[in-house]
């Protein structure tokens, strides 16, 4: 990540004096958009303060572009925790998620000003939306099993003090 900030300052030096027409073509913008997505994902998962823009060097279309981003990126750290029975990192890399969605539908300015930002925002909704139900659903199956470990070991206890199942 620090090449990719290290080619950003030099892509920008190279053309921001005298040809603004390549600056401003959007490559530069797509390239400063990923960064920010890699950088605001390692933040996420990591659960660390979000780097801002400033900090960043990048501007503020691209930097909300790549946040819209990092939620998928989220999404896709939330199942694989919740395949490894991490329950606990989900819930607070979903909460960080959707802090960072509130702060993305705050966002009212035009698309040509926010770089479609409001689509981004939409599909980040959705992604938000079918994370919380997936995580609702390993929340309910955990306390489902737990449920039955109990039950399953109170019958073991009965059953080995010469109760029957039935009698308990």
């Amino acid at each position: 990540m620090e090449e990719s900030r290290a080619a950003l300052a030099e892509g920008r030096q190279a053309v921001a004096q005298g040809h603004p027409d390549i600056y401003f073509a959007g490559f530069h913008q797509d390239a400063q958009k990923e960064y920010a997505e890699a950088r605001l994902t390692e933040a996420l998962v990591m659960g660390e303060d979000l780097p801002g823009p400033d900090e960043l060097e990048v501007e503020i279309a691209p930097y909300l572009n790549g946040m819209a981003e990092s939620i998928g990126e989220g999404r896709r750290a939330i199942l694989d925790l919740l395949r490894r029975g991490d329950v606990g990192r989900s819930e607070r890399i979903l909460g960080a998620m959707e802090e960072m969605y509130y702060l993305l539908v705050s966002m009212d300015y035009p698309d040509a000003v926010t770089g479609n930002l409001r689509r981004s925002t939409d599909v980040a909704r959705s992604l938000l939306e079918r994370t919380r139900g997936d995580l609702s659903i390993a929340l309910m199956q955990r306390n489902l099993q737990d449920a039955l470990e109990r039950l399953a070991s109170e019958i073991k206890d009965d059953l080995r003090g010469g109760a029957s199942p039935s009698e308990s």
